[in-house]
């Protein structure tokens, strides 16, 4: 079974303990995909160039960086690096990974936003900006074959727009759909150990989820950038992941903690008559 992972790119997110994990399995002859984030170096090249980002509220209180053209511009510049950076790292522990942005072979694609629904001062606004997507397709068969030949595919944004353009995604929503499209597993590290009922107290873990039910407390728990992570999950398996686990990126080895009983484990069953 693939395994599609996704390092995000927060400062609280060390990676190192990833790459070594995704290392050994595969060199256990395990397939893994990664898909990584940048906001941390997204957000240091704006400050650099003396851009101020704009964040918008979408109605369902997802907090996101809007993409305009200057963004946009730094956005493509630092998520090669970070992809760079990633690939050697991966490479220096002798992991034969491939770059990729969602751009290369048509990886990623769907159609340009023109606009997009916010919320500002509690009203419900349209922001216009048309430097965004909404990811419709991925190219499975390239993934694959790239797996099939021994090598690790390390993909990031952008993606491309249906009219040819690089323009900016999710980098949680693109893993879901690679790990949609390779029927795989999907484990999304990020900084803390998973969801919890109480977002404020590590003790109320959410261990696993496998009904309707419990699918709803989830919804109902994730706050801030979790509500993100849950709906990518959502996405994940709507679009034919196995499994998708949230779980922290700085524990030991932690792509085998997650796929073992560390972190938040969502299951097909949980999305029955949702």
């Amino acid at each position: 079974m693939t395994v599609v992972v996704k390092i995000g790119g927060a400062k609280a997110v060390d990676p190192a303990g990833a790459v070594a994990d995704i290392a050994d399995l595969v060199a256990a002859d395990e397939p893994v995909a990664v898909v990584h984030g940048g906001s941390t170096a997204v957000d240091d090249l704006l400050d650099r160039l003396g851009i101020e980002p704009t964040y918008v509220e979408t109605p369902g209180g997802v907090v996101g960086r809007f993409t305009d053209e200057a963004t946009m511009e730094a956005f493509t510049m630092a998520m090669g690096r970070v992809n760079t950076d990633l690939v050697a790292t991966f490479r220096e522990a002798g992991v034969d990974a491939v770059g990729l942005s969602g751009v290369d072979g048509g990886l990623v694609t769907g159609p340009r936003k023109s606009a997009v629904r916010v919320v500002e001062d509690g009203k419900k606004k349209i922001k216009r900006g048309d430097h965004s997507g909404k990811i419709e397709s991925v190219n499975a068969e390239l993934l694959e074959t790239l797996l099939e030949d021994g090598y690790t595919p390390v993909a990031g944004p952008p993606m491309l727009a249906d009219d040819g353009v690089p323009v900016n995604t999710d980098a949680d929503r693109a893993a879901a759909a690679v790990a949609g499209a390779l029927g795989a597993t999907l484990v999304v590290l990020t900084d803390v150990a998973g969801v919890y009922a109480d977002p404020d107290d590590p003790e109320t873990l959410i261990e696993s989820v496998t009904s309707p039910a419990e699918y709803d407390a989830l919804t109902d728990a994730a706050e801030g950038f979790m509500t993100k992570k849950v709906m990518a999950a959502t996405e994940a398996l709507e679009r034919g992941a196995s499994e998708v686990v949230v779980a922290d990126a700085n524990a030991d080895a932690p792509v085998t903690a997650a796929l073992g009983e560390s972190g938040t484990h969502i299951h097909q069953s949980a999305l029955e008559d949702t």
